[in-house]
């Protein structure tokens, strides 16, 4: 079994190799080469085609009434790094600073106990690629990844977090992250001279009206105890200063803790869209891409078994949290199957994205443990 200076020799290995969304080959031949190493008498491990740096591997159950699934992220950031550490990235413009390498250290850990101490239940591990970006959840679920054998009736994951101590679990009721949409907005007017306004159709003009709109939708369109986010962080129009811009472009981001949230939010830009067009008599093209990004709505009954074993586990140290605002890919796993995700401390210090963040090592030990009888005690519970 793995002892816990060999997960810090394996997450500090990942540490150096990071890869961007679906490139994460020297990652993926890495995970095969310690997975290759446990005991292999219950596992059995799949690698698709389809989705060639993901990793499947069931662990075969005693006597199974269920699949339970653990999913961890594998991609890294285009950061560079700048922690100064001896195992710092070895790829120039990447970096794990989203803590991933330990997310997958953890995983590893799990499994190596569950290889060697067979599970009641089905377990199904999900090493996945492209988290960061490229959805690479939604990429798996419609590849139809998680069918048989392989489907899990229940889903957990973690996420570290540099603001918590380390090796506390944190986690709540309801959402844990919010769901992100891309916006995109062409607004096309006519060009035309500075002196004769009257001939053209201002673009930003129009474009700066829809702007100011945009922001009533969270104050005036949104329940006041609810929360959302609009924030459009790029405007670009117009080529010089006497000539009336034909054509302005708006890039943004919506954010809401529910998908009835986002939905309402992009119902409403639609609308301040319309109506922009008919106002200044320009055409605006809207483009909305959330992907796989949904929220992360933990499911329920599974969360709140969750939080009463990790509140009532000695060897735990439990937080509620709240809510986030940022983003993760695992929501759009947890609308097709119920689970859970939760955070793991890691004290880190600088905040998730920085290229100084670097997570306590002792968090990883901890983190197994927690999970793994959290698990073990899910597979004795009927309900």
């Amino acid at each position: 079994m793995l002892k816990e200076d060999d997960l810090i020799t394996i997450r500090r290995h990942l540490h150096q190799i990071p890869e961007v969304a679906l490139e994460e080959v020297e990652t993926h031949a890495f995970l095969m080469q310690v997975i290759g190493m446990m005991d292999q008498k219950f596992l059995k491990i799949l690698e698709p085609k389809e989705l060639p740096t993901a990793i499947l591997v069931r662990v075969q159950g005693s006597d199974p009434s269920r699949t339970i699934g653990y999913r961890t992220d594998i991609d890294g950031l285009p950061v560079d790094e700048k922690t100064g550490l001896p195992y710092a990235s070895q790829h120039p413009g990447k970096m794990h600073a989203c803590g991933h390498d330990m997310h997958m250290t953890v995983a590893l850990g799990v499994l190596d106990y569950f290889a060697s101490h067979q599970p009641k239940d089905n377990l199904v591990f999900f090493f996945q690629p492209a988290e960061e970006s490229e959805a690479g959840g939604k990429r798996a679920y419609e590849l139809g990844l998680f069918e048989g054998e392989w489907r899990p009736d229940e889903f957990y994951g973690l996420h570290v977090n540099p603001k918590m101590q380390t090796g506390v679990i944190g986690c709540r009721m309801g959402t844990l992250f919010a769901g992100t949409t891309e916006v995109n907005i062409d607004v096309i007017g006519k060009g035309g001279h500075a002196a004769f306004p009257q001939d053209a159709k201002d673009a930003v003009v129009a474009a700066s009206a829809l702007v100011m709109q945009v922001q009533t939708i969270i104050s005036r369109s949104i329940n006041p105890i609810e929360s959302g986010v609009i924030t459009l962080g790029k405007f670009e129009a117009g080529t010089i200063r006497n000539v009336i811009a034909d054509h302005a472009r708006l890039e943004g981001t919506i954010r809401g803790l529910t998908q009835v949230m986002i939905e309402k939010i992009k119902e409403r830009v639609q609308e301040i869209c319309e109506g922009i067009e008919r106002s200044f008599e320009v055409e605006v093209r809207l483009g909305l891409n959330q992907g796989g990004y949904f929220p992360v709505e933990n499911d329920p009954v599974l969360t709140k078994r969750f939080i009463r074993f990790m509140q009532e586990n000695p060897d735990v140290v439990y937080e509620e949290v709240p809510p986030a605002m940022t983003g993760e890919d695992f929501g759009y796993l947890l609308h097709q199957f119920p689970g859970t995700m939760f955070w793991l401390g890691v004290d880190g210090g600088a905040q998730l994205h920085e290229s100084s963040m670097s997570p306590k090592e002792g968090a990883i030990q901890k983190g197994i443990t927690a999970i793994t009888e959290f698990l073990e005690y899910r597979m004795i519970t009927e309900e």
